[in-house]
């Protein structure tokens, strides 16, 4: 057993996670005036193999999704566009249901279902994937069903990705960290390294094996999916058992008398439905009213954008000439952007804090893309001059925008109540998909090349309203924005 840390003892923590675990407060036995332990090595290991093993395969099938229909349907956008919105829509309607589930669920029955039911639904993906690959021919009645059934699994998919995210990120890493902000701050780092590596490495993996044949990309996505359920699900369930604290039910926000509670739920569809919208209404009401709306929903706006190599961008560049290698540089550079970034912010924050950091960052964040911006807009009688200032003002964004994502998360763990994560993050991911549809939006009201400048304009004015947004937040949390008495101070010696 580990042994205990007197209150009073202090061990400096390094970014090495190994390190987690030179010092450390019995679970069990913590007692009320320890403020300071370090996370088990074991334990956080096993925490990233999950969590690396989920979001592995979530962005392997997210991106093969789309090379998989592009195969299909070749020489159109609807099929992929339908599926997209479909799916996305799905996460925003269902977001009230996640939550309720989350709040008031076992926290391992709660994952085992996101875990279990994800990869049983992209193992019957890839199975319709591949029957479209080799069945029915183009524009059949068939193949149309198969589009609507994978878009259906696809949609169970998301829920159980963002059941999966919320549950392990929002509430299990504060439970682990034992209210620990350096220890929070390092775990939250580390992950955000796993999703940026996976965002790199999982679409490229598929993309290789697209490239050879998709039917091997498909059987491939299917073996990997139905590998790792085992793994991902017994070292999640280690750190459930080994973290007594996880073990604890949460305090609950269903009725117990006098209305209609859980177990009631499933009498008549109309219950169903009224006790969801219900829900729906409290948990959104939760969101608006909590004093971590601001920076949440600040984050949440972010994802209004187009310029993220994502496939709109990617498709604007290819038009004006850029190559995909060009573009898979590109990308991987703003990628070594976003990994440096979760060094750059716990850092910071250390210094400063997370509030301050996080307008830091906010700012550097929109005055890159102000600079892209400016040069996309100025030189356009040169469209690869034009298109690399965009390009150079994104990759340099990305050390903002993903400092910024880490800050605003650490805010909302340590002041959104344990009760209360799955609806506030359920909600919040609503949000998120929300505004991503609206990006998706601005490419369908401006869909040419040459229109491209209008969708770019939208994604810097909602990226300067999220930073206002912030802003306005720091402000009311210090009374102020800056050191006045400092610059003051500093000018009176200059004087002097």
């Amino acid at each position: 057993m580990a042994a205990q840390i007197p209150s009073n003892a202090s061990s400096p923590l390094t970014e090495d996670t190994h390190l987690l675990s030179t010092h450390h407060v019995e679970y069990n036995q913590r007692s009320p005036d320890v403020a300071l332990h370090r996370v088990p090595a074991s334990i956080a290991r096993r925490l990233y193999i999950s969590h690396f093993l989920s979001t592995w395969n979530s962005r392997v099938f997210e991106f093969g999704a789309v090379l998989y229909l592009a195969a299909v349907f070749p020489g159109t956008l609807m099929p992929m566009s339908v599926y997209a919105l479909v799916r996305g829509l799905s996460a925003i309607l269902f977001a009230p249901a996640i939550g309720l589930y989350i709040d008031n669920g076992n926290r391992l029955e709660v994952v085992r279902v996101s875990i279990v039911y994800q990869r049983l639904v992209v193992a019957a993906s890839c199975a319709v994937f591949y029957i479209l690959a080799v069945g029915p021919s183009a524009g059949s009645a068939a193949r149309l069903g198969m589009l609507a059934l994978v878009t259906f699994f696809a949609c169970i998919e998301k829920l159980c990705s963002i059941m999966n995210l919320v549950s392990v990120e929002k509430d299990w890493v504060v439970v682990v960290a034992e209210e620990d902000p350096e220890a929070l701050s390092i775990i939250n780092a580390q992950m955000r390294r796993i999703d940026l590596l996976c965002k790199l490495f999982g679409p490229l993996f598929i993309a290789l094996l697209d490239g050879y044949t998709s039917r091997l990309a498909i059987i491939v996505n299917f073996g990997m999916n139905a590998a790792s359920i085992f793994v991902e699900y017994f070292a999640i369930a280690r750190v459930y058992y080994d973290v007594p604290r996880l073990q604890e039910a949460k305090v609950s926000k269903l009725p117990t008398s006098g209305s209609t509670t859980l177990q009631h739920v499933s009498k008549t569809n109309w219950t169903v439905l009224t006790t969801l919208f219900s829900r729906f209404k409290q948990d959104f009401s939760l969101y608006f009213k909590h004093k971590a709306f601001l920076p949440s929903i600040a984050g949440a706006v972010l994802y209004l954008t187009v310029l993220s190599f994502a496939g709109q961008m990617v498709t604007f560049l290819l038009s004006v000439g850029y190559n995909s290698t060009q573009i898979g540089m590109a990308r991987t550079l703003s990628v070594v952007f976003e990994v440096l970034a979760t060094w750059a912010a716990p850092w910071l924050m250390g210094r400063i804090g997370p509030v301050r950091a996080g307008l830091w960052l906010s700012t550097w964040q929109v005055s890159m893309l102000l600079a892209g911006i400016a040069v996309f807009w100025t030189c356009e009688q040169n469209p690869l001059l034009s298109a690399g200032g965009l390009v150079g003002g994104t990759i340099l964004s990305r050390l903002g925008l993903r400092g910024f994502d880490l800050c605003v998360q650490f805010i909302v763990q340590e002041n959104v109540e344990a009760e209360s994560r799955g609806a506030f993050s359920s909600v919040e991911a609503a949000w998120q998909n929300a505004f991503e549809l609206i990006a998706y939006a601005t490419t369908i009201i401006w869909p040419k090349p040459s229109q491209f400048k209008w969708p770019s304009l939208v994604s810097l004015i909602a990226v300067a309203s999220a930073s206002s947004a912030y802003t306005f937040y720091v402000y009311l949390c210090r009374k102020h924005l800056l050191h006045l008495e400092v610059v003051t101070s500093f000018l009176r010696r200059k004087k002097s």
